[in-house]
């Protein structure tokens, strides 16, 4: 019960502390739980991240969930969950029902944090791209992704291009391999990681044909956001377009409203996943918020438990690592493309606009002021 306690208390320090988007909650990570509590050495860690970037899914919370995991077993991954999560998610639940209470679609300040998506979304393309498309091949599927992503519509454009990247990658980059030694035991039998797998799938293929069978509203939503949750790479930033394509064009929010929301997830501490508690309430107060937060974070958990007992005999293999090269260039590429649309052609209107996002851009990457620091200076430009 001790170690629950602590697993808890420390995830929701981190959970209120930790601002900055997926990179800073590593670093954050890597101060509380490998330099001050000394729960993992710092290869331990550092295998920890490798195993949750090779998954879909928001990879900051899953490095926390993993982390839970090996602390105390099924339930500290819940736990740590679930304190890194929450602050989050009520701060975006409260701003979703002042939003619709006093009617902020019109007012500037909510233009300001269209603004703020603009800069925070080309700040990650560019670190991302300067990551992940080194070498010309890699540009190459980067900007093909790109091309494909703005021409061609559908719920599941992104999930083919993300197929297709990895296979490319894996005959392209097969002959790369880098060795790393394992250091770490995992508390979790591969009986038990067997199963969750085995949820993961059979609800990924059985939500979309119960939804089409029962044509359920809230079964909608569930499958939507859960089948965001189980197909995207490289966290908060990308689920965007995926959202985007299912939540405004079906009608549940307005394109307004989703930037809005998607401007305010950038003030808040936590995980960016937590934007889809956003939309829930926004759709239906706390009761959205609970079935939207659960289903798109459902699968990041699921695939945590399913992955940690077989890592060990996986990571080091050279077509593994080949797909994930040729996926992480597709995610730029995917992610350029929501760069432009939905978030620049909704925001930038006039030159004036673009001058305002190019102070909130030069603020988060030359004087490298914290996320929070720049959404209240948007909201200040906004309302100018």
């Amino acid at each position: 019960m001790k170690n629950y306690i602590e697993i808890l208390l420390t995830s929701l320090k981190l959970g209120v502390t930790s601002f900055g988007g997926p990179t800073a909650h590593l670093g954050y990570f890597n101060e509380e739980y490998v330099n001050r509590k000394k729960w993992l050495k710092s290869e331990e860690y550092t295998q920890i991240i490798a195993l949750c970037q090779f998954l879909p899914g928001p990879a900051s919370s899953q490095v926390g969930m993993a982390i839970g995991l090996l602390r105390g077993g099924l339930i500290g991954g819940f736990l740590s969950f679930l304190g890194f999560t929450l602050p989050s998610v009520l701060a975006l639940v409260i701003f979703a029902q002042l939003y619709k209470h006093y009617e902020f679609a019109e007012m500037g300040w909510i233009h300001g944090l269209k603004l703020v998506a603009v800069a925070v979304v080309a700040h990650a393309v560019l670190g991302m791209a300067q990551k992940l498309t080194k070498e010309r091949s890699q540009i190459v599927i980067m900007v093909i992704a790109t091309i494909i992503t703005l021409l061609v519509t559908g719920p599941f454009v992104q999930v083919g291009i993300i197929i297709v990247a990895g296979i490319i990658g894996a005959y392209i980059y097969r002959g790369a391999n880098s060795e790393v030694e394992s250091s770490y035991t995992i508390p979790i039998s591969k009986r038990t990681g067997f199963i969750a797998f085995s949820v993961f799938f059979v609800l990924l293929i059985g939500l979309p044909i119960m939804s089409n069978l029962f044509n359920f509203h809230w079964l909608n939503v569930f499958d939507t956001f859960y089948r965001s949750g189980s197909l995207v790479f490289g966290g908060g930033h990308v689920v965007l377009p995926l959202l985007e394509n299912e939540v405004v064009t079906t009608g549940w929010l307005s394109k307004e409203e989703f930037l809005a929301g998607y401007g305010m997830a950038q003030a808040v501490p936590g995980p960016l996943f937590t934007f889809a508690s956003y939309i829930g309430a926004m759709m239906s107060g706390i009761s959205g918020s609970v079935i939207t937060t659960i289903a798109i974070f459902l699968p990041a958990f699921l695939l945590v438990v399913g992955s940690l007992p077989f890592y060990n005999e996986v990571r080091n293999r050279s077509v593994f690592q080949g797909a994930l090269t040729g996926i992480e260039a597709a995610v730029v590429g995917i992610l350029l493309a929501a760069l432009y649309d939905p978030v620049w052609t909704s925001a930038v209107n006039e030159g004036f606009d673009f001058a305002r996002v190019l102070i909130l851009y030069v603020c988060l990457t030359i004087w490298k002021l914290p996320p929070w620091m720049v959404v209240i200076l948007g909201v200040v430009l906004g309302s100018i």
